[in-house]
């Protein structure tokens, strides 16, 4: 049986929380590891991907397919309905849990997203997010994720230098 689940997340906002997502200008060229990153706030795909679909259907990006690693997610409905159309999507044991891929354009472009992990802070999936919009990213979602977090934090006056852990 085939679960379809549809949402009502046409604008890519939960609750007036912004979906937080980057993605470079040239997405889908196939010239960098990554074509920007994605922080989801659960690990529930059912919630998490109709939002991100609407938020990208706002920058003009059309996803037809998800897929994504089937261990480091909960169980997900096999297409979703976002604003009236079905995306489909599909887990895949032999993906990176630290990455999800998107085809669009009939399948003709593809972007893989650094998946940012849901429990991560706040300061450092923001440097995650910034840094896939940059060329010359490590070619590991490990990698950019270790970088995003030896970035120093902000100074602040009065209170003592400190590194994110």
């Amino acid at each position: 049986m085939t679960t379809t689940r549809e949402t009502l997340a046409a604008e890519g906002h939960r609750g007036g929380i912004d979906v937080r997502v980057s993605l470079r200008a040239d997405a889908g060229a196939g010239e960098q590891p990554f074509d920007g990153a994605w922080f989801p706030r659960s690990r529930d795909l059912a919630v998490e991907v109709p939002e991100l679909i609407a938020a990208l259907d706002k920058r003009g990006v059309r996803v037809e397919r998800f897929t994504y690693a089937l261990d480091a997610w909960a169980p997900a409905p096999r297409k979703v309905v976002v604003g009236g159309r079905v995306v489909r999507t599909g887990g895949f044991r032999s993906m990176d849990p630290g990455v999800v891929c998107l085809t669009w354009a009939g399948g003709n472009r593809r972007a893989d997203l650094l998946v940012v992990p849901p429990e991560t802070d706040v300061i450092t999936g923001a440097r995650a997010l910034r840094l896939c919009t940059r060329r010359g990213l490590p070619n590991s979602p490990q990698m950019v994720m270790a970088a995003a977090r030896s970035m120093p934090l902000p100074q602040v006056p009065g209170l003592p230098y400190t590194r994110a852990v």
